[in-house]
């Protein structure tokens, strides 16, 4: 049963991830600790892992066919940066759970922040025609943004999530589609960051190999789905989906927060 729950999350998961440039994980992580089939710990390393594989196919894909919007400009400032926040958001995760005798706790710290993150971006999605967006150029400032999507990111194990797409957009004046794919990008650098630094450090957490594999082969197959059907919405769609996604997380995490903390 529990092999059929992370397969059937991470499907749909990755779908919609993949759709909104959200990375799957910022689903599939709230969800499967709502489900509680596995520690805090473990379900952030198995999302990490299945994001990874999911966001490297969908920005892969893209470049093969030749059907990349990534900003040159602007991205690699992006991604290399959001590798460092990775990094510090790992570190900053760690460091949260060790206030706690139970470190599965700090799963309702992630749920109350993802919940905050996630309603502020929503606010903004909605009321984006009130504000003037900007388009900046500073490679400087690109670093900051870049820094501070991937510790956020990496903090709640999930990657990314709407919030990448909201501050691309404001940010960098980005089409949603073009924001994106720009966001896949970021959420593959900084989970791979964040991965890499666990397994060299404090080692991976007991899986199943078998899970792991189904898993990153579902979140392939969901990304492929996923990718076509971004192709033939429009913008308006597109938006639509990402609104959508948003209020089902917020939802998530409420009761995560009553899960954890109760």
């Amino acid at each position: 049963m529990m092999y059929l729950i992370c397969c059937l999350v991470t499907f749909a998961a990755c779908i919609l991830g993949t759709i909104c440039g959200m990375g799957g994980g910022i689903i599939i992580k709230p969800v499967l600790d709502a489900t509680g089939v596995m520690s805090v710990a473990a379900v952030t390393f198995l999302s990490g892992c299945t994001v990874i594989a999911m966001s490297c196919w969908s920005v892969g894909k893209a470049a093969i066919k030749k059907e990349s919007v990534l900003d040159i400009h602007t991205t690699p400032f992006l991604a290399v940066s959001a590798a460092l926040g990775g990094m510090a958001g790992k570190q900053l995760f760690n460091f949260v759970a060790s206030w706690f005798a139970d470190r599965n706790m700090a799963g309702g710290v992630q749920a109350c922040l993802l919940f905050f993150a996630t309603f502020v971006t929503l606010m903004y999605t909605i009321k984006k025609d009130s504000f003037h967006s900007k388009s900046i150029q500073s490679p400087a400032v690109s670093i900051v943004i870049g820094l501070l999507l991937g510790l956020l990111g990496a903090f709640l194990g999930i990657g990314g999530g709407p919030f990448n797409v909201a501050v691309l957009c404001y940010f960098f004046s980005m089409a949603a589609k073009k924001a994106t794919q720009n966001s896949l990008l970021i959420v593959l650098f900084s989970q791979l960051a964040s991965t890499l630094q666990t397994v060299f450090t404090t080692g991976a957490p007991q899986l199943d190999p078998v899970l792991m594999a189904g898993m990153i082969a579902v979140a392939l197959a969901a990304s492929e789905v996923g990718r076509k059907i971004n192709r033939k919405i429009s913008e308006r769609q597109a938006v639509f989906c990402l609104e959508s996604a948003m209020i089902l997380i917020m939802g998530i995490s409420i009761y995560n927060m009553f899960k954890f903390f109760r």
